[in-house]
Order: C-alpha cells, then structure tokens, then sequence
C-alpha cells in the first residue's frame, strides 16, 4: 500500500509554512529548557518532599502527554492553524500562572503553571508532521529537518533569557524568566496568524472513506518500530535531562553551569538538523536513528566516568545529538505511515505514546536520583537503548527497507 501523506504538493506554501513554522519553532520551543533548567530548582525552594523536587518538570511531560490527543482532535476538526494559535494562548497562561505560583511561593501554582506549558508542548511538538504537509515523499524529510531547526534558536534563546532575567524581579527569584515564557509564546501569535494550512482532513469524504481503522495500523511493524524509537530517544533524553541539572548542582557546580549545560545540550539537540535530512536521503532514517540510539548510549558512558562539569556537559552534548538522530529518524518513519485522512490519529497516537512514556520517565527521574543517585539514572539508559537497537539495525540491514519511500509494509 502507497501512503502519501501530503494533501498535494505545493511547493510554494510549504516553503512559506516551513519558514513560519521555523520562528513558531524558535519561540514556543523555548518554553522547555526554561523549565527543564529551573523546574527542578524551583521545586526545591517550594516543595518541603525532597522526592516532588522535579515534580514540576515532570508536569511539563503530563501535560505534553495529556494534550496530545485533544491538540490533535483540535486540529483534525478545526485545523493545524486555529489549533497552533490556541496552543499560544494556552502558552501565554501557563508562563503568566509559573511567576504567579513563584509570587505567592506556592508549589502547587507553580506546578499548574508547568503542566499548562506541557499543553502548549504538545501543539508545538506537532509543527514538525505540519512541516510535511503540502510536500511531496521526496521533500518531507528535508522539510521536517527545516522546521526542528528552530529548536537551535529556541535552545540559545531559552537558556539565555534564564540568565538574564531570573533576577529580574527582587525578591522573587526565578519569576522573572516565566514570565518571559508568556512573552515568547505571546510573540509566536503573530508569527503563526501567517500560517497556510489546507483544509481540515474530514472534510475530504474520499479520503476518509479510505481511512484504515487506528487499530489496524497499530499492527503494522513499522509503525511500532517507529514509535518504539521515539519512545526510547526521548524518552531516555528527558530521563537523564531531568536529573542533570539537580544532579550538577549536587556534585558542586554552580546553577549558572547547570543552565549552560542545559542549552548546549539542547543546541547540540539540533544543530545537527542542518545535516540530519541529508543523512536520512543518504543512508536511510533508520541507519541514522541506530546512530542516534548508539550515541546515547555513549552519552550514559561518559556520563559514569566521572563528576566533573566536563564529564557532565560532555555526556549532554552526547545526548542531545542522540537524540537529534533518532527522534527525527522516529519521526520520518510515522510521517510514511499514513494517507492525508489518517494523519491526525496517527501522529496524535504515536506522540501519546511517546510523550507517555517521557511523562513517566520524568517522574521517575527525580526520586530515582534522590534514592540512587546519578550513576543508577545512566545505568538505566544502556539496556533501554539495546532493546530497540538490534530490531532497529535489523530493519535498516534489509534491502530496500531505508530508501525513503512513502510504501507503509
């Protein structure tokens, strides 16, 4: 069965979408790393538990989760544009509520805040399948890339403003950069009014007559592969990322060292974009997403060698590279998997289960480091990365399997 999984081709507004959907990338995928680098931290001056000091952070992959199948039910009815400016909205409230949980030192706002973030998380997560509407097979791989690449902004853009305005506000440290998490998602408003989006999927009755029940493509290898990918580099990169900042802190370095290694691990997270489409066109997305799960686990080996910064911000940049090739190596393999009709439901189910099992890998991260410490975390990472490595090369290894062809087998 061939899936084309553009409504058609024009290349006019997918260049322009693309463009768009690279500065929406660039502000709302900000929104994570200002949480990341301080949820934790913030946890810790407002929680009493030791064990719900990254609770907050955790929330943030809930909330992801959670919003998944309503962001993706929002755009299947109404549209990926009337969807995204709700997501902005939805970000502009969950920063505001962040500073006003930290205001009045309560834990609980605070973590309301974060999980609202989550929910914006989610539509923001989806503008790399809407990158490949209105592309044609061949293209889609180099648009999805395209779009991630604002997530290299976002990575120099979110750490940043931490620094420079977690002070902002006296006597209430920290507050100052969620609020420059409501402004950022406020500034991707207009940037998103711009978007052209075709016509919402059920309005093709053609197309919908031909749509595969979502159990029955659940059965398809590939697909599973594809989310089992997914699920194991971002999952394994939020299990460690959580832990990292805390666990920094905790072998003697300073909170500004943990916020940088945080950003250069979220830059080496996508500076590789540039080149990842053409290594997909090259050696097929299923080699390079072996690659990626190779290199986490080479991140969890540095990370066991040593408590230096160097040790730490070494094992990030590992990571966050991983991470890179095998997320969008996932994410090309679920963009083969569906017709026009079916796309919302299967980009919807697989970013459930993938932003699932972060949410849990999340939650775990915390109390694991406080009961375990840092050297169990990267232990955990090297069967997990086997587990899907050797069905993973297995597929790329076979002929034809990694050419890039839209056939769903």
């Amino acid at each position: 069965m061939n899936v084309m999984h553009q409504d058609s081709a024009d290349p006019v507004a997918a260049k322009r979408n693309s463009w768009v959907l690279t500065v929406a990338q660039a502000f709302g995928g900000a929104n994570a790393p200002i949480i990341v680098s301080l949820g934790g931290l913030v946890g810790q001056h407002l929680s009493t538990d030791p064990d719900l000091v990254t609770l907050p952070v955790s929330l943030l992959s809930l909330g992801l989760a959670l919003g998944t199948l309503p962001a993706a039910w929002v755009m299947r009815r109404f549209g990926r544009k009337p969807g995204y400016l709700l997501g902005s909205v939805t970000g502009m409230v969950s920063g505001l509520i962040a500073a006003l949980g930290i205001v009045l030192s309560s834990f609980l706002v605070f973590c309301l805040g974060t999980c609202l973030a989550g929910f914006y998380s989610s539509y923001v997560q989806s503008y790399r399948f809407a990158a490949t509407d209105n592309t044609t097979a061949a293209q889609s791989h180099k648009a999805i890339v395209r779009v991630m690449v604002g997530g290299l902004i976002a990575a120099i853009i979110g750490p940043q403003l931490v620094i420079w305005t977690r002070d902002a506000l006296p006597g209430t440290p920290f507050a100052g950069s969620f609020l420059s998490q409501a402004v950022l998602a406020a500034l991707a408003f207009p940037v998103l009014l711009m978007l052209r989006t075709s016509t919402p999927p059920t309005a093709h009755a053609s197309e919908s007559a031909l749509e595969r029940p979502l159990a029955q493509i659940l059965t398809s290898p590939r697909y599973l592969l594809a989310i089992a990918t997914g699920v194991v580099s971002y999952g394994l990169m939020t299990f460690v990322m959580t832990a990292s900042p805390i666990a920094m802190v905790g072998h003697g370095h300073s909170i500004d060292q943990a916020a940088l290694g945080i950003q250069w691990h979220i830059l080496a997270m996508y500076a590789p974009s540039f080149v990842t489409g053409r290594l997909m066109v090259r050696f097929g997305k299923e080699r390079v997403a072996a690659v990626g799960l190779l290199l986490i686990g080479c991140s969890a080996a540095v990370a066991l060698s040593g408590f230096d910064i160097s040790h730490f911000w070494l094992s990030l940049v590992l990571l966050g590279i991983g991470w890179n090739f095998g997320f969008i190596g996932a994410t090309a393999m679920v963009a083969d998997c569906h017709t026009p009709a079916e796309r919302s439901k299967v980009q919807g189910a697989n970013d459930f289960v993938v932003f699932g099992t972060v949410a849990c890998a999340s939650f775990s991260a915390g109390s694991l480091l406080h009961s375990s410490g840092w050297e169990t975390i990267n232990w955990i990472v090297l069967p997990a990365v086997a587990l899907v490595l050797v069905p993973l090369v297995w597929r790329a290894a076979r002929p034809g399997d990694h050419s890039g062809s839209p056939a769903l087998r």
